[in-house]
């Protein structure tokens, strides 16, 4: 009686690591073109900012009133700028929780592709976005001829507030690994509504009670908030602030990798 031998199975053991740990420049444009594609989230991210700047930002009496080098509009701009940038990242980063119902993670786990190079990915793909979302405010900001200041400072702010929402794509990537995924979207709606009050996006920590004050400080939108509207206020840097969101950065690439390894491993 003869016998067949069975299949052999690649030793998977034996793959190479490709450079940068799989990063390459095609994941990352197939990532990009994949986000775009989702209409409700770029219509969300771009229209929500625009609208409340319209609604909020527009007052008459805002233009009078000086704000370090620009005006009240100019601040209430970049609050709004940092908001929409924040959610763009945020929900961008947390698209993966689809992934995962879907099963792709899983799949992930049969390529040599590392952790910090998928996260790599996620995130430069949700900055993307993000940057829609502040160059839509600024567009906005300009053609309505309220919010004043500097040239320059056009630039400086909007680049400080798309580099900062770095912090909230990675944000994002850990609650897309950590909560399950018919719930993410809503609850990380609620945290960013609430992080946004805390962090003095919507009202002045000044007209809040102290003991608010004193929690929001320990909030990772508070240290951001501070560091964007610093070059056109110029009240100058405490170095609370940087420490603020490089220790929350900290904690959410840990915990994004941390995440993304637990969910592969359960192929």
């Amino acid at each position: 009686m003869s016998t067949v031998n069975p299949p052999m199975m690649p030793d998977l053991t034996a793959r190479r690591v490709p450079g940068l740990g799989g990063f390459n420049l095609t994941a990352l444009k197939l990532e990009i073109r994949r986000l775009l594609r989702n209409r409700r989230t770029v219509i969300i991210t771009l229209a929500f900012p625009v609208i409340f700047f319209l609604l909020f930002g527009l007052n008459k009496s805002y233009a009078s009133i000086p704000a370090g080098h620009g005006n009240t509009s100019a601040e209430v701009m970049v609050s709004l700028e940092l908001y929409g940038a924040v959610a763009a990242t945020m929900f961008g980063g947390a698209m993966v929780s689809i992934e995962r119902a879907q099963g792709w993670s899983r799949q992930l786990r049969l390529t040599p592709l590392k952790p910090a190079a998928y996260i790599s990915m996620k995130v430069l793909t949700a900055l993307v976005l993000g940057a829609t979302s502040v160059i839509a405010v600024n567009i906005v900001g300009i053609l309505t001829h309220k919010a004043s200041m500097p040239g320059y400072l056009w630039i400086v702010t909007a680049l400080c507030v798309w580099i900062g929402s770095l912090l909230f794509a990675a944000f994002g990537l850990f609650m897309g690994y950590l909560l399950p995924t018919e719930n993410v979207m809503q609850l990380m709606s609620l945290v960013l509504t609430a992080l946004s009050f805390l962090g003095g996006l919507f009202i002045p920590l000044s007209q809040l009670p102290q003991t608010v004050v004193d929690i929001a400080k320990w909030t990772p939108l508070y240290g951001l908030n501070q560091l964007v509207h610093a070059p056109m206020l110029g009240t100058g840097v405490e170095w609370t602030w940087p420490v603020n969101v490089l220790a929350w950065l900290v904690i959410f690439v840990a915990g994004a990798a941390w995440r993304f390894r637990r969910d592969t491993a359960r192929v």
